[in-house]
């Protein structure tokens, strides 16, 4: 078992392996390594012969100019080499991913590119462990084959001999059952000499992966720059999140070397998927080992980390978990799966990277979260105040029709002059209530004061004030200010924060309402003959009042309250007025 952050699992764990001692001498892989590690002596023996040569006849006809040319060709040959140490990996199954090749940019511009990549010195360090490498593996192979074959040949250099064995004063005759003995251990170096070569395998899989891959640190890490910046992005403006957790998918997979990368849900569901080829979509099953059915418990990483899971085709799957904030409710947001190819593993920081990825889908499932709860609520408080408002005055004058109508039906015949009080009582609550009904639905559309104008909206609320309170409101409302949208919304509200005070507070019987423009200023003010207060005595004022500063120095003008107990109360609000427009060129004044 390795640790790459977190439990990872490699193949024959401890799990269990399927296939019982005999799977390593009846899997294909291992006769790949086989295949791989008869040719490395050989190979290795080219190569260090070369680049020896190569290098050394360099050295020594250095001073007669001809070594220059000799070193530049060895330079060349350490990549060459290398190439072909590539192309012969892929006995074992690692495919390596090629840039395109960049134009030719002049001898010193390659020297320097050659000397400063870390590729050569990587490629170099794996010419020069090659051949030992080689050599010992083969020695070893040759020690556990030669035994293994001495063991299953006795019954014929042990029974068929007619010379005895021989040791020291003993003469020893193998019998049947020695020989059974010699014949079972032969098999089981066979069966050892198996699994050895499937870890010689693996160990020359990591090794060509490690020194030989092609692609740059610096390469991997700006890709990764990148895909987290754009990912960080979207989730911050994505407001769908079906697309936002697919474009995270699409990221992951551009900027790592998997082949297909996907969230799910905690029960398993997908929920995006990057775009993937063909064949990462024939094998269905997320979990190692050919088991069907639900994962096991190992299968499930913790916070933080990430378990890495052979595949029956020689791939892995990459597990991370797609965390919550404790404020969410739940931690488990789900996984974030990336698969890789057969001979293709992440390192440490490419999974640090898909964790980060991870982390901003539990981030984006998260907002989605917030946002459907602030919905929820902001449509329960609407409903909740657009009740109240009914209540408070539509009902209120619908019941009074109600009650006028009905007085008007029983004095019609014996009391006319009271039928007609009744019916002119009965017309003022109709009109009052429709005058109110257009008031609610002026302020529950949010473009009705874009379209209607900040004189409409405040005429529509001194009919209402007057239906549903009986105030008398005096409206001197002059042609429409020039105000921008944002700073027209905030009068508006201000205004209706000011006459809820004056109806709630001030117990007045009037109502003063203007609205003017002189020159970059606009007015608004309210002014009522109620009871006043003491402005020094509340100190910054009611919530009310603090709301209502808040709108206006938002909206870039100024608030003032003045009143005296007894004498009312004035509001007064200043705000700076739109700049005019600039006036549209006449046709014929481009040419001027």
């Amino acid at each position: 078992m390795m640790k790459v952050m977190g439990a990872v699992r490699e193949r024959g764990g401890s799990r269990g392996v399927r296939g019982g001692p005999l799977r390593d001498l009846t899997d294909p892989a291992t006769y790949r390594a086989a295949a791989y590690v008869l040719l490395t002596l050989p190979v290795g023996l080219v190569v260090a012969a070369l680049l020896t040569v190569v290098i050394a006849g360099g050295l020594l006809t250095l001073p007669l100019l001809i070594g220059a040319p000799a070193l530049l060709g060895a330079l060349w040959l350490v990549g060459a080499l290398g190439d072909v140490q590539r192309a012969l990996a892929g006995v074992l199954g690692v495919r390596f991913t090629r840039p395109p090749p960049p134009a030719y940019p002049g001898v010193l511009a390659w020297l320097g590119a050659q000397l400063s990549s870390p590729v050569t010195y990587r490629t170099l360090l794996f010419h020069v462990v090659q051949l030992p490498l080689g050599l010992l593996c083969w020695l070893v192979l040759a020690a556990l084959l030669g035994l293994a074959l001495l063991g299953l040949a006795a019954p014929g250099w042990a029974l068929g001999s007619a010379v005895p064995v021989m040791w020291n004063e003993w003469t020893v005759q193998p019998g049947p059952v020695a020989v059974a003995g010699l014949m079972l251990v032969g098999l089981g170096l066979l069966i050892v000499a198996g699994g050895v070569l499937n870890l010689m395998g693996r160990l020359w899989t990591r090794l060509t992966s490690a020194l030989l891959t092609l692609d740059a640190g610096d390469e991997a890490a700006r890709r990764e720059v990148v895909a987290l910046r754009r990912a960080a992005g979207r989730v911050a403006l994505g407001d769908d999140l079906n697309a936002t957790l697919a474009d995270l998918t699409t990221q992951a997979c551009a900027a790592s070397t998997a082949a297909q990368v996907t969230l799910h849900a905690p029960d398993g569901t997908l929920r995006a998927s990057s775009v993937s080829d063909p064949w990462a979509d024939a094998w269905s099953g997320p979990w190692a080992d050919g088991a069907e059915g639900s994962p096991p418990d190992t299968a499930l990483p913790r916070p933080g980390e990430a378990n890495v899971l052979p595949l029956p085709d020689g791939g892995v799957l990459a597990v991370l978990p797609v965390s919550l904030p404790a404020s969410a409710g739940t931690l488990e947001g789900g996984t974030l799966r990336a698969r890789y190819r057969p001979g293709v593993r992440p390192g440490e920081d490419e999974l640090a990277f898909l964790l980060s990825i991870a982390d901003h889908a539990g981030t984006a499932l998260h907002a989605a979260q917030l946002i459907e709860r602030a919905g929820a609520r902001a449509g329960e408080q609407e409903r909740a105040r657009l009740a109240r408002e009914l209540h408070d005055s539509v009902a209120q004058a619908l019941y009074g029709i109600t009650l006028g109508a009905k007085t008007a039906r029983a004095t019609l015949e014996r009391d006319p002059a009271r039928t007609l009080q009744s019916l002119d009582y009965t017309i003022r609550l109709a009109e009052g209530g429709v005058s109110e009904m257009k008031a609610l639905l002026f302020s529950l559309r949010p473009d009705a004061l874009e379209e209607g104008g900040l004189t409409a909206a405040l005429t529509q609320h001194a009919h209402a004030l007057e239906a549903r309170h009986g105030l008398k409101v005096h409206a001197e409302l002059r042609r429409e200010p020039d105000l921008a949208p944002d700073v027209q919304a905030a009068a508006y509200r201000v205004a209706q924060e000011a006459l809820h005070n004056v109806v709630k507070h001030a117990r007045a019987a009037q109502v003063w309402v203007s609205l003017a423009q002189d020159g970059p200023l606009v007015t608004l003010t309210v002014r009522d003959d109620g009871r006043g207060f003491d402005p020094q005595a509340q100190g910054r004022g009611t919530l009310g009042q603090r709301s209502m500063r808040e709108r206006a120095a938002g909206a870039g003008g100024t608030l003032t309250v003045q009143s005296a107990p007894g004498e009312g109360t004035t509001v007064t609000l200043t705000l700076p007025a739109a700049p005019p427009a600039p006036p549209l060129p006449t046709p014929g004044a481009v040419g001027a």
